[in-house]
Formats: C-alpha cells, structure tokens, sequence
C-alpha cells in the first residue's frame, strides 16, 4: 500500500521509496529509508498535506510526495 493511502492515527513502516533523484534524497534525509515507522499525525481540512511522525520528527508531505512511498502495517505486539 501506498502511504497516501494511510489513514489517521495508523502506524506503517516503509518498505520502498519510488522516488528518484533529489526527490527521492530528500526523502531519505527526512528519514524516509526501509524499516522507519510512520505514524499519521494530522491531515490538513482539504487532505493535503499530511503531517506524519517520524523518528520523534513530524514532517509535512504532499498526497503526490506520500504516493511515492510504499509501507506496510505495523503489527501490535500482544503484552504477556
């Protein structure tokens, strides 16, 4: 699934970036690499942008930016 395609308050984790060039460096700088979860924060009231929280970090991207990365959904671990 795509991370555009993620709703509120879901945890993901990054499985590739289809992005090339300086687009897809920036969102490598941003800490968008394989195995970094994401959390959606907040989407704006027109649905772009969406706020995600990465690494402690919330960042800003574009439903065009988010369409470029591809995640799965986290597990939750059960508490013995």
């Amino acid at each position: 699934m795509l991370l555009s395609d993620i709703k509120k308050g879901m945890k993901v984790k990054v499985v590739s970036l289809k992005s090339t060039g300086l687009s897809r460096r920036r969102m490598m700088d941003l800490g968008l690499i394989p195995d970094a979860e994401i959390e959606v924060i907040r989407k704006s009231p027109l649905g772009d942008p969406t706020a995600y929280g990465i690494k402690g970090a919330q960042i800003a991207l574009r439903i065009e930016e988010a369409s470029q990365i591809e995640v799965e959904k986290v597990e939750r671990k059960e508490r013995e």
